[in-house]
């Protein structure tokens, strides 16, 4: 039974297209690459970004981005999202008036692909998140997590030239997201969270990505207290996950893992067959 609620369609068509080029060997081939597009979003009427995404789930796209740039409040009422295919945007309305105007003046680059951003009062509002003390990650839930998530259909394994966020539960991938940008991608994770009213309090959050400074504060954001990844780490990554309580697991593969913060979730039931489970492989990027 598939376990996932939303995961990718790389048979829509409107995702891929398919390209004529050469191989090696001189050899002609025919290929899959993901096609982007732009998205513009509106918030009440004023126009916040423009964002390059494949666009599959343009409206919780947009939802996410503005709860991870603190532009919409969890405690928001969202009157309406519509989405318009024809002009590439999709406007959400409130019921409050917002200072986005402020936000905007207050921004600061992060090292997500593409360009993604984090505004001041994000981070200012960082230190305030209390993340559930009594989550659990058992190694035990990592190999069979890994597999499920890196054997489903997805526009990486037909195309690649992407990146995956996965919201799990223990051994169980439950939404995954696909997009050019990692930051494109939690951010459409967030918006189905908010849009459908989850609970995190007891779930993982899994990326293809560098744990970089950008993936920690979204993940806090979004009050979950598990973020996982087969890539490396950054410094400041390292440093926020510690301050927030994060628990911080990156370079997992099979068995093999290295936890930087919040060793104390953590539940060493997977047996050790020698001395080699925590060695470090080269990281993804």
């Amino acid at each position: 039974m598939d376990a996932f609620t939303i995961r990718p369609d790389p048979d829509d068509p409107r995702l891929t297209e398919r390209v004529v080029g050469r191989d090696h060997t001189g050899a002609e081939i025919e290929t899959a690459v993901p096609v982007e597009r732009p998205l513009t979003l509106y918030l009440n009427g004023q126009e916040i970004v423009t964002m390059m995404t494949i666009c599959d789930y343009p409206t919780y796209l947009a939802l996410g981005y503005l709860l991870n740039q603190n532009m919409l409040r969890p405690e928001d009422t969202v009157t309406a999202i519509d989405y318009d295919e024809e002009v590439e945007a999709v406007v959400v309305r409130t019921d409050r008036q917002t200072d986005f105007e402020t936000k905007l003046k207050k921004k600061t680059l992060t090292s997500g692909c593409a360009q993604g951003t984090a505004f001041g009062d994000v981070l200012e509002n960082f230190a305030a998140v209390r993340l559930p003390p009594e989550a659990v990650l058992r190694t035990s839930w990592l190999p069979p997590l890994s597999k499920a998530i890196h054997t489903a259909p997805s526009l990486y394994l037909t195309a690649g030239a992407i990146h995956g966020c996965v919201l799990c539960h223990q051994a169980t991938p439950l939404l995954y997201m696909e997009d050019v940008g990692r930051h494109n991608a939690v951010d459409k994770v967030a918006g189905y969270i908010y849009r459908h009213g989850l609970t995190v309090h007891d779930k993982l959050f899994y990326t293809t990505g560098r744990l970089t400074s950008e993936m920690v504060i979204k993940t806090v954001h979004m009050g979950i207290p598990i973020l996982i990844s087969r890539g490396g780490f950054t410094a400041w990554g390292v440093s926020l996950a510690r301050e927030a309580g994060l628990t911080l697991v990156g370079r997992a593969r099979g068995k093999r893992f290295l936890v930087l913060s919040g060793q104390q979730r953590v539940v060493f039931d997977t047996p050790v067959q020698d001395g080699t489970a925590g060695a470090a492989e080269k990281d993804d990027t």
